[in-house]
């Protein structure tokens, strides 16, 4: 699915009745598997998943506020499951002896960090692309999300703690050639990160059914 083609899915989920909540969710998880955790796609994806959700509001109308609440909700579980499934892998990986540099690992958590602050930056310019009330409720949800934070968020600070201790120096510090080097590192923490967003994918649908019934 390009970046068009996600667009129009994203607001095509805020039609009709149903949990667009899931509908989002499960939009965004099959684009970033898609893109295979690269997290320049990721960035992409949330940027057409978003705009994708203000598209689809101003054809509802109706039940707006709980729409694009719905909505942001699924995109955030999206990007959580998809920073827990990394981490889980990142851990395993380490776990299992794989010999990984400390520029590749730091700079796969520079760029794990940058994702909530990506998203809270994608509703803003969101919400600057539209008006109305759609721009109201759009700069209220990005409000919130930067006071209490995002599950996104919470997942990446759990795996900054849990990675400090064998990283004396910050995230932050890591230069271009690590970069470069945690590209490489991408591609092998890719196929383990998979496996876990599956699992943790398919535990989420299982609990949406066992809510729904």
């Amino acid at each position: 699915m390009d970046s068009d083609d996600l667009k129009s899915a994203a607001a095509k989920s805020m039609e009709g009745s149903g949990d667009i909540r899931e509908r989002v969710r499960e939009l965004t998880l099959a684009a970033i598997r898609q893109r295979k955790f690269d997290f320049a796609g990721m960035k992409d994806v949330m940027h057409q998943v978003s705009d994708g959700i203000t598209l689809g509001a101003e054809r509802r109308g109706e039940d707006l506020k709980q729409a694009l609440g719905d909505a942001y909700r699924g995109m955030d579980e999206a990007f959580s499951k998809s920073a827990q499934a990394t981490q889980l892998a990142l851990s395993e990986l380490v776990s299992k002896g794989r010999e990984f540099n400390d520029s590749e690992v730091r700079a796969t958590l520079e760029a794990m960090r940058k994702l909530e602050k990506d998203l809270l930056a994608t509703l803003a310019g969101s919400a600057e692309k539209t008006g109305g009330r759609i721009k109201e409720e759009m700069q209220e949800l990005a409000a919130h999300a930067a006071r209490a934070g995002t599950d996104t968020g919470a997942v990446i600070a759990k795996t900054m703690s849990d990675f400090s201790h064998q990283f004396a120096r910050t995230a932050g510090e890591a230069t271009q050639a690590g970069v470069d080097a945690a590209k490489a590192l991408s591609e092998r923490l890719a196929e383990a990160t998979s496996g876990f967003l599956a699992g943790l994918s398919d535990a989420l649908a299982s609990k949406d059914k066992t809510t729904k019934h």
